[in-house]
């Protein structure tokens, strides 16, 4: 079942959409982060795209982000406040960083899209910013290569995914499904190396209150509580949703102490399924005792897997 994006994360799912990559499984950053005066150093968790290595620091009064001549003030994150509808005001308010980071992600990228293309010298200026989006992200990724040891490899794992057919018959979609995967994992790092590449800074005042306010929210109280744990994305009336709600209720009561396992409806926290790149539902995602996401899960999932994947965590 798909979920429908908020207006506010209407620009990460538009960048993942133009990376032809839709159905791709959303991971958590893997580039390492080196300089301790980061957004990820000070607030691990909080950022997930371009903000990842950014630095904070004091900047003028209203002015939230500063990189090269790109300004974001205090006014323009009013302003998209003032365009959602009234009952998302709240959760917006509540992840302003996150709204911050979408706003900043699409204009460094569209400023390196046109860098880029003016370095080859072709003429921006004719291409809408999601042509050039598109332009310059099917450069970045015009070399994915998927191999029949690859496809080979994954038929055999995901048998019963393809319904048992021959390989034959799905060899194809099953290439095309790995390169959508090679694609989105290329445009993932590239967004979140952005501050790597450009200057970017954060208004660090600014910063402090506004993740002490994302961070209340029970997925990110999971993380930070020392145990394993499972979060489940999903909504009432999805049929395989349904399914899992008693199961996950089931774990609750066997693994309390051991491993958090936590249910989040995707309706009533559109920001935070956002924030955690959630395009389908139901999605489980599995969070070792440090808080680093190991493992996500499309669609159900039968309690013996669910409670496999917990035990290779470590948890009994």
């Amino acid at each position: 079942m798909k979920v429908h994006a908020s207006l506010v994360a209407a620009t990460i799912l538009v960048l993942g959409a133009l990376a032809l990559a839709e159905e791709a499984a959303s991971r958590p950053a893997t580039a390492p982060v080196e300089d301790r005066n980061t957004v990820a150093r000070a607030y691990p968790n909080l950022a997930s795209a371009a903000l990842v290595h950014a630095r904070p620091v004091e900047l003028p009064d209203g002015v939230l982000l500063r990189a090269g001549d790109l300004k974001i003030a205090q006014k323009d994150i009013d302003a998209e406040f003032a365009k959602a509808p009234e009952t998302m005001r709240e959760q917006l308010r509540k992840n302003a960083f996150f709204l911050l980071e979408q706003m900043a992600t699409r204009q460094l990228l569209v400023n390196e899209a046109k860098a880029a293309m003016t370095k080859d010298g072709k003429d921006a200026s004719k291409l809408s910013e999601q042509e050039l989006l598109k332009a310059y992200f099917d450069k970045l990724t015009a070399d994915v290569k998927v191999t029949d040891a690859e496809v080979a490899e994954f038929y055999e794992k995901n048998k019963d995914m393809v319904g048992g057919q021959p390989l034959e018959a799905v060899k194809e979609a099953i290439a095309n499904f790995l390169r959508q995967q090679k694609q989105q994992e290329i445009v993932d790092n590239h967004i979140r190396t952005l501050g790597q590449r450009q200057a970017v800074e954060v208004a660090s005042a600014w910063l402090k209150r506004q993740a002490e306010l994302a961070m209340d929210n029970p997925v990110d109280k999971a993380r930070a509580s020392g145990k394993p744990s499972l979060v489940d994305f999903g909504a009432k009336g999805c049929i395989p949703c349904d399914k899992l709600a008693p199961i996950l209720e089931a774990m609750k009561i066997k693994y309390k102490g051991k491993a958090d396992v936590v249910f989040v409806s995707v309706r009533e926290q559109q920001i935070l399924a956002s924030r955690y790149g959630i395009q389908s539902i139901p999605v489980q995602i599995f969070f070792d005792k440090d808080g680093k996401e190991v493992f996500r899960h499309s669609g159900f999932w039968p309690q013996e897997e669910l409670e496999k994947k917990l035990a290779e965590m470590g948890v009994k």
